[in-house]
């Protein structure tokens, strides 16, 4: 649950309503993590309610409808050290679908193969542009450095992947070209010996 968790963490300072912690959740994060939905974290903090890690109350307003505020429980907090503590463990395998380009380039020969990790190679090179300037944007912001200097090292790391990819999956892409050719000229010889052999019977 790490949303549920990051608002705990958002909590530790002060209660607050929904759109504050949308608010500061975007501005501690980010532009690498994206925004936060407003109805996603009011379903979590419906969650975070019933399990007892946060509670809420009701703050009147004179020009407006009044509004829910959540405090941290004693309960929401040691969940949260104890969460914090936890090293993150990688569970889903590397779902990218890069991979599954390179499956289809591959099968189609060493033309698209290259096609395709040179076209990559130049959007990575673009995305690492686009972070430098986010980078120095964000300079005076620590938590916003760290996770785009990670989206860097990230990036930087697929770039190294093209060249294994090439290395690796040219010669299966030369391979499965020779073999569609074979099989190709082996199809169009037989038609030609059925068709000579029906103008013999002929």
């Amino acid at each position: 649950m790490p949303l549920h968790h990051a608002v705990l963490a958002l909590l530790t300072r002060r209660p607050n309503h929904g759109y504050e912690l949308k608010a500061r959740f975007e501005e501690a994060i980010g532009p690498q993590w994206g925004g936060l939905n407003i109805g996603h974290l009011y379903q979590i903090l419906e969650r975070l309610v019933r399990d007892g890690y946060v509670s809420r109350s009701q703050v009147t307003q004179t020009d407006r409808p009044d509004k829910n505020l959540y405090t941290l429980t004693e309960a929401g907090e040691a969940e949260l050290r104890s969460w914090a503590a936890t090293p993150w463990v990688r569970v889903g395998g590397f779902r990218d679908e890069l991979f599954l380009k390179l499956l289809g380039a591959v099968a189609l020969g060493p033309q698209a193969l290259t096609a395709l990790i040179e076209a990559q190679r130049q959007t990575y090179l673009s995305e690492l542009a686009g972070l430098a300037r986010q980078r120095r944007a964000h300079a005076d912001e620590p938590l916003v450095a760290v996770l785009i200097d990670a989206a860097v090292a990230h990036t930087k790391a697929d770039l190294g992947l093209l060249d294994s990819a090439a290395q690796h999956l040219g010669p299966l892409a030369a391979a499965q070209s020779a073999t569609g050719a074979t099989g190709a000229t082996g199809e169009a010889g037989g038609h030609g010996g059925t068709g000579g052999a029906r103008t013999e019977s002929a």
